[in-house]
């Protein structure tokens, strides 16, 4: 599914709005009725009120298409949502570097086996 949306997107959809995004992927409900796809938009791009129209626009257009290439027989409604996995896995790195750099002390070098020099 991630890879089809993504393919129709790239190829059907001519919208310039649409080319600095990556679809990172696709949930469905349990009954297969919505496919939430998350998306991010490329570095230096922001997830901005055009794009998701943009993408809203997108949804209605590849429902049908999606479904068929997929061979299923009703297509989800497509969801888009900005992935957030990302943003919060770099946010955690971030909070561990900082608890380590205040847990680890400030050791001086090593001056060799015999201590100091004299």
């Amino acid at each position: 599914m991630q890879q089809e949306v993504a393919r129709r997107l790239r190829e059907e959809i001519k919208d310039p709005r649409l080319e600095l995004l990556t679809v990172t992927g696709v949930q469905m409900s349990p009954d297969l009725t919505v496919a939430r796809v998350r998306y991010l938009p490329f570095a230096g791009a922001e997830d901005t009120a055009e794009l998701r129209n943009a993408l809203k626009d997108a949804a209605r257009r590849l429902r049908g298409s999606v479904g068929r290439a997929l061979g299923i027989r009703v297509a989800p409604e497509l969801r888009f949502e900005v992935d957030r996995n990302v943003q919060h896995a770099a946010r955690m790195e971030e909070v561990f570097r900082e608890l380590n750099r205040r847990e680890t002390p400030d050791v001086a070098p090593d001056d060799g086996p015999g201590g100091e020099e004299e």
